[in-house]
């Protein structure tokens, strides 16, 4: 993964109202911690961070001129407006070149399994180890073909190559199961509602209908 080049600034003013101010101007206020040092407050430009981000995922590596000093750092996490979609803070951890990082890294299912199937996601991410500036962006799994009962665990995933498992390997990812029709569901519903002693109300219709031939 490469990393993404941004120009950074230090910044002095902290609290709810700076950070107003550095939003209007069309910049994200972020914090940059890591390797025992002091956490650095930093100010982004908006829209290359935001490119950088959508580019890179989950773990982008950034690449910070902070005011002439160039550190390296990855994604910690991202503070977005759940109405506005904008960013509203960044928390970045400052990592070196061949230092090794434990992330949690996206899965990606891909592919279309068997016929009647569903494809459950049981995890979203996986955590692994791997050096900080080879974190991939996603893992795939790809489940072509796959047939009812076939289950993935994180150790049959392909990691990148220098990068290890730190999750249990027994961990299910994803869960290939036989579609439930409608009427299967509708009649173990029925036998559930049966078995708590819940009697469905009769149909309007057919109760008119019965009070009419008395």
């Amino acid at each position: 993964m490469s990393a993404e080049k941004i120009t950074a600034e230090g910044r002095t003013e902290f609290g709810k109202g700076a950070a107003r101010r550095i939003r209007r101007d069309n910049k994200i206020p972020a914090v940059l911690y890591g390797h025992g040092n002091e956490p650095t407050h930093l100010t982004l430009p908006g829209h290359v961070t935001m490119m950088a981000l959508r580019h890179g995922g989950a773990n982008a590596l950034l690449e910070l001129d902070i005011d002439g000093t160039e550190k390296l750092a990855l994604v910690k996490d991202v503070q977005v407006d759940p109405i506005r979609r904008v960013i509203e803070h960044v928390d970045l951890f400052e990592v070196k070149r061949g230092e090794k990082v434990t992330v949690d890294v996206p899965v990606h299912v891909v592919g279309e399994a068997g016929p009647d199937t569903l494809v459950v996601t049981d995890v979203t991410t996986v955590q692994i180890e791997a050096e900080a500036t080879h974190v991939p962006e996603f893992i795939e799994v790809d489940v072509a073909g796959a047939e009812a009962g076939t289950q993935i665990h994180a150790s049959d995933l392909t990691l990148p190559e220098g990068s290890t498992l730190v999750v249990d390997g027994d961990t299910l990812v994803v869960n290939v199961t036989a579609q439930v029709s409608a009427e299967a569901l509708e009649a173990e519903l029925a036998e559930s509602e049966a078995e708590a002693g819940i009697e469905k109300d009769e149909p309007e219709a057919a109760a008119e209908e019965s009070s009419d031939s008395e």
